[in-house]
């Protein structure tokens, strides 16, 4: 079982922090069984590469704390062990292995090895989030200059398993779904590419449609990202990346609609955008939002693709777009092609 040794509140996620202890054998048993839940964590790394962790678990090292996260709007109350101790076992079927991966499969490749030790300790820290944000933002910030995985490739690799798919009228692919079929059969039409909506979650936390820059080397890039994250507040705000896959879903039965955020330029700018106008989106039906979508088109036609950066500018108009919808659904074509001159100029 997982025991508790201390409770506490991280203030700033809004989250229940605990530290503990449990044994190998309930780890392999209770705890590794959690990295099959989501096909983006089966990416392990050459099994050689922990040869000497192997070794040394069964001489008898201690591993390194593992890091486990639930997401639950109502936690347990911080000052009370015992319950806090209930409710981990109990809900632990619903827990995320945030970090420890590659060290709980080392665990599990030895549990048959004659000096494999059960009863060894293993000690881990649980956090229990009210939001996935907010589990994603302390991730990101403690993350930040360890350099252990950039905050680009820890939102790709959440988004997929944060999020159920299964529940959206969306399909969604992931590129290793194209496995090695024939090239017409490749690319699965009408999909959202898992990508583009990791890219999309990754614009709403940073609150930025600038979310990659050739000219700039990846490291300064990742810099650049997590300021932006940090100057965000998106732990402020009341608004969830899953309210907008919400949105999504429900306008993407509109096929004009579908067609506009099936665009990643689109689709970032929305997901911008949307943060401070979600309400009057929310008010909007599918068709209605298919006709402001194909209206942007009409009107985007306009910009003389040989004098600006195409893609910078449809993040950026999509973005102003959905901002400042409650304007700008009123406007004739003509007159949103003068609106996204002026911004063009500017």
């Amino acid at each position: 079982m997982l025991s508790i040794f201390t409770t506490t509140k991280d203030r700033v996620i809004n989250s229940l922090v605990l530290t503990g202890e449990t044994t190998y054998g309930f780890a392999i048993d209770s705890i590794y069984p959690l990295i099959n839940r989501f096909s983006s964590q089966r990416k392990l790394q050459n099994p050689a590469f922990y040869e000497r962790l192997r070794k040394d678990l069964l001489n008898g090292c201690v591993m390194p704390p593992i890091t486990l996260a639930y997401v639950d709007a109502t936690p347990p109350s911080t000052d009370d062990k015992n319950t806090a101790q209930e409710y981990a076992n109990k809900n632990i079927d619903t827990g995320y292995v945030l970090d420890g991966l590659q060290r709980l499969n080392t665990l599990h490749s030895i549990k048959d090895h004659e000096k494999f030790d059960r009863t060894a300790k293993l000690f881990f820290n649980l956090i229990i989030s009210p939001k996935k944000d907010m589990l994603l933002y302390r991730m990101i910030t403690l993350n930040n200059g360890q350099r252990p995985m950039s905050p680009r490739h820890q939102i790709e690799i959440l988004t997929e398993e944060l999020f159920d798919f299964t529940q959206v009228s969306f399909d969604v692919q992931k590129e290793k779904d194209r496995g090695e079929k024939d090239r017409g059969e490749r690319i699965q039409r009408g999909a959202f590419n898992l990508n583009d909506i990791s890219k999309g979650y990754l614009a709403f936390f940073s609150n930025s449609v600038h979310i990659e820059n050739s000219k700039l080397i990846s490291e300064k890039m990742d810099e650049i990202i997590v300021g932006k994250i940090m100057e965000s507040a998106v732990i402020e705000q009341k608004l969830e990346f899953e309210n907008i896959l919400e949105t999504i879903d429900r306008f993407a039965v509109n096929e004009h609609a579908r067609t506009w955020l099936l665009n990643q330029n689109n689709l970032l700018g929305f997901c911008v955008g949307i943060r401070s106008t979600f309400d009057i989106l929310s008010d909007l039906s599918a068709a209605e939002f298919g006709e402001l979508a194909k209206k942007f088109e009409e009107a985007f036609k306009a910009i003389d693709v040989t004098k600006v950066n195409l893609g910078r500018y449809r993040r950026e108009l999509s973005r102003a777009f959905i901002a400042e919808i409650e304007k700008l659904k009123g406007f004739t074509e003509l007159e949103l092609r003068n609106y996204f001159s002026e911004r063009i100029v500017q």
